[in-house]
């Protein structure tokens, strides 16, 4: 059986006295790709802040490649592989495209991710290399922080809501270059509320439910009144 790159074993996480995690079990295997869904609120964005080391967690509930980093800096995790595509992509304003690009490779030791690369996987970020970070459609400005991470050359990807607030015909774009991010050896982590996408470019699939995991399985292997079920707590005979 393969080792996962990154595991969790009865995750709980708070923001002060508030419970937003309850005993999340979860796992990722080298060149999955795994998608989170889950309705607002439903704890998916704060399992990546937990992971990341945004919010306070115990040590051995969460491995990275073997080693147990819960309530390790984010900075650390960082060096050790990990990278995010944050929420609302959050790019620097004064840096032009190129500028942003080349931050998320600051520090880094591989080059399986270069400038030309990234031009490659998204063509029109060459052509707008020279702009403004936020200069950019909100698809563009996606491309830049999906390609920042990326120049950090991970080991895992997490990317958090990265169709959220974008036109359809951005989506797709967006999430056809997933497939090609995987073929280049990447591990992945999708958060989305958009189960239909979610669920065609993942391997496995967990649905988050108030903080728990209320279903994981294969796409092919859940139905709609399941995946419906778990996605907004209902039982079996209100989805009957």
């Amino acid at each position: 059986m393969a080792n996962p790159v990154l595991q969790t074993k009865g995750l709980e996480a708070f923001y002060g006295d508030f419970q937003a995690l309850f005993g999340i079990d979860f796992s990722i295997n080298e060149g999955e790709t795994v998608a989170i869904i889950g309705s607002n609120g439903a704890g998916k964005s704060t399992f990546l802040r937990a992971i990341t080391g945004m919010l306070a967690t115990k040590g051995q509930d969460i491995t990275f490649l073997g080693k147990a980093v819960g309530g390790k800096p984010a900075h650390s995790l960082v060096k050790r592989g990990l990278a995010m595509v944050p929420e609302g992509r959050k790019l620097f304003p004064s840096l032009t495209v190129e500028e942003n690009l080349l931050i998320g490779g600051y520090g880094r030791k591989g080059t399986k991710w270069t400038l030309d690369g990234i031009y490659d996987l998204f063509p029109i970020l060459a052509e707008r290399r020279h702009h403004g970070g936020t200069d950019l459609s909100g698809g563009q400005q996606q491309m830049v922080a999906i390609g920042r991470a990326l120049m950090s050359d991970p080991k895992l990807l997490l990317c958090d809501e990265i169709s959220l607030g974008l036109a359809p015909v951005v989506i797709k774009d967006i999430y056809a270059a997933v497939p090609k991010i995987k073929a280049r050896g990447a591990t992945i982590v999708v958060v989305e509320q958009d189960v239909n996408q979610a669920m065609a470019v993942a391997d496995r699939v967990y649905c988050f439910q108030e903080g728990r995991v209320s279903l994981n399985g294969k796409p092919g292997d859940l139905t709609r009144d399941q995946i419906s079920a778990a996605y907004f707590g209902l039982n079996e005979e209100e989805t009957a």
